[in-house]
């Protein structure tokens, strides 16, 4: 199985929903037989909460239920777990980097736009979600945009590096 992990600070906006947008392309690419999505945040601040609501209502009005999330922290042993770790922004790309126990570890840690053709290639301070937790409805909008522009590029990957037909 192919183990993708997405990753935020508190695991309970924009990792969470890009666990569960990327869970439902991949079952829509009839994937899910050969890969799985899971999140986890950078810190424990939220470790145990549920998605926040306002993540949850965006993730709803598309149909895509949260309501058994629990926020939790990345575990130093998901590095060898994981085939696949996406930050969400430069922060998390560089904390994971360095918290990686070696080279083959830091390989996997992979901002989730560079999988977003339009900015597939830049550098990572310039592939960044912005933390919706700090507005309004808006923004929660906007991490459901730049989320889901990355999710056929994170796709085709999954779909190469499973040597999947489908």
């Amino acid at each position: 199985m192919f183990r993708i992990i997405t990753v935020c600070t508190g695991n309970i906006c924009r990792s969470p929903m890009a666990e569960l947008m990327l869970t439902r392309a991949l079952e829509e690419a009839e994937l899910d037989d050969v890969a799985t999505v899971d999140s986890a945040g950078t810190t424990d601040y939220e470790t145990g909460r549920p998605i926040d609501e306002r993540a949850s209502r965006k993730l709803g009005s598309q149909g895509i239920s949260s309501s058994t999330h629990r926020a939790r922290r990345f575990e130093d042993s998901w590095f060898h777990e994981r085939d696949l770790i996406l930050a969400l922004n430069d922060d998390h790309y560089e904390e994971l980097r360095a918290l990686a126990p070696d080279e083959e570890s830091r390989d996997k840690v992979r901002m989730l736009r560079d999988f977003d053709p339009e900015v597939a290639g830049e550098h990572p301070q310039l592939q960044g979600i912005a933390d919706p937790w700090y507005g309004d409805e808006a923004g929660f909008n906007d991490s459901w945009n730049l989320i889901e522009a990355s999710i056929p590029g994170v796709v085709e990957y999954v779909r190469r590096a499973t040597h999947a037909t489908r």
